[in-house]
């Protein structure tokens, strides 16, 4: 189940010609101000004009940052083109840019990822609901876990259901808990709710009684700041602050134990100003080190010791396992492979992963024009995503984590290279006074067609017995 972009019935007849309704490929909800130069290519044949049809108006993409609007992630831009169109199969292009307002690459703006997508739809075509899992019982564990650790499972794992709509996404979030596999989750207010990122009350109130009537709570809400506003300016402190408060409120509401974000995100300022409102409140706000980062790493070293420097329980680091990756997954390079990158670098990548120099080979692969446009912004995780460190590394900050994310891709464990990062962390932690969550979070969704209820029960029953140390 790969982000979906386009659907079966994706593109429509117009008064004016046709139209194309596009899925939005991102974790969260995003300003309608992110799409950016969007392309339609019809049976070979470019669109002149591209308009964003919003109720009964057409807007030029230009102008949608004259637009209050979000897109929601369940919901589909619809992109008009002046193309008459005969009934049948058609082969449609769409290609454009999202504007990511949380990440940054230079202080001129954030992050614009690329996205196209290439398929024959039929004009008019049906809309064929995706079949929905079955309910299970709920899973016999292999014994209880060490004291103080709490097996959860993240909503995030669902995206590609979440995008598809065929659920609603509160559906979705308390299925989690419905079908057994987790009675804490984490769970996502840019997912969830299309009050985002303002706060609704009543959105979060019912969310929270559905949850509790499944026996169910929320861990962790995955939290943002969105840096740039959708006009394109640098949001001041207290636009920041303005942003971040109404998901403090709704992670009070729900009764959770905290909120996540990106490690150095918030710095110093900000988190000195909602310190005392999470003193207050009792919640802790988890920073979140992944991939390549470390506690010694430019990119997270001197965040971290802002958190050390705080010293207070309510704000904590989060560990996310994909540091401690000992191998590329293979799904992930037969994605590589698939697009025509060469096969002498996916052999080294392969088996030189936690090898220093592979580093310089893959950013040297990339700046010599070697990565295929089709997996570019794939092909960044082994530099962003992908760690090659291993659990001792964060051995000295362990008093000041909180939670943990047991990222895994995909579930081939014939090396142990998804359990031995789990039992290696068990390892460490034993003995300690660590008492918190350990999310299930599945990243492989970007490229593997798996169900994720499938894929997240079973990567739990794996997680369980790689706690209770079984090597089997």
């Amino acid at each position: 189940m790969t982000l979906p972009l386009l659907r079966e019935d994706s593109l429509t007849t117009t008064p004016g010609g046709a139209a194309l309704r596009v899925s939005l490929p991102w974790i969260r909800s995003l300003p309608l101000t992110s799409l950016r130069d969007p392309v339609v290519t019809i049976d070979g044949v470019a669109a002149e004009t591209v308009t964003v049809i919003l109720g009964d108006r057409e807007v030029a993409p230009e102008e949608l940052t004259e637009v209050d609007g979000w897109w929601f992630q369940q919901d589909r831009v619809t992109l008009a083109v002046p193309h008459e169109l005969t009934s049948g199969p058609h082969d449609v292009e769409v290609g454009f840019g999202l504007r990511i307002p949380y990440l940054q690459v230079s202080p001129e703006g954030p992050l614009t990822l690329p996205f196209h997508a290439k398929q024959s739809l039929v004009l008019d075509a049906p809309h064929v609901p995706a079949a929905v899992v079955a309910v299970r019982e709920p899973l016999a564990h292999d014994g209880p876990l060490p004291v103080g650790l709490v097996l959860s499972a993240s909503a995030f794992n669902w995206t590609p259901e979440m995008i598809a709509g065929d659920r609603d996404a509160v559906d979705i979030a308390v299925g989690i808990v419905e079908n057994g596999l987790a009675v804490e989750i984490e769970a996502e207010p840019g997912q969830l709710w299309r009050s985002f990122p303002g706060r609704s009350e009543a959105d979060a109130t019912a969310f929270g009684a559905r949850l509790d009537s499944a026996g169910g709570r929320v861990s962790i809400l995955g939290a943002s700041i969105d840096d740039w506003s959708p006009e394109g300016i640098r949001r001041t402190d207290d636009e920041r602050f303005a942003f971040l408060l109404p998901q403090i409120e709704i992670a009070q509401q729900l009764d959770a134990r905290g909120l996540r974000l990106p490690i150095g995100q918030a710095g110093p300022a900000l988190l000195q100003r909602v310190l005392p409102i999470l003193q207050e409140t009792g919640l802790t706000l988890f920073e979140e080190i992944q991939g390549s980062q470390t506690p010694g790493s430019p990119q997270a070293g001197t965040s971290i010791d802002q958190i050390i420097d705080i010293d207070d329980p309510h704000v904590r680091l989060l560990v996310d396992i994909s540091m401690f990756m000992p191998a590329v997954p293979e799904t992930y390079l037969a994605q590589l492979e698939a697009a025509g990158v060469p096969a002498a670098f996916i052999e080294t990548v392969r088996h030189e992963w936690r090898d220093p120099a592979t580093v310089g080979t893959i950013v040297g692969l990339l700046r010599s024009g070697g990565v295929p446009a089709s997996v570019h912004t794939l092909f960044m995780d082994m530099l962003v995503r992908f760690g090659r460190s291993d659990a001792a590394v964060i051995a000295d900050v362990l008093p000041w984590v909180g939670a943990f994310h047991l990222k895994f891709w995909d579930l081939e464990d014939s090396d142990g290279r998804v359990s031995d990062p789990i039992r290696d962390l068990g390892s460490l932690l034993s003995g300690t006074e660590f008492a918190g969550t350990l999310c299930s979070e599945w990243g492989g969704h970007e490229w593997l067609d798996d169900d994720p209820t499938t894929i997240t029960r079973d990567h739990l029953a794996l997680a369980r017995r790689a706690l209770n140390g079984d090597t089997a």
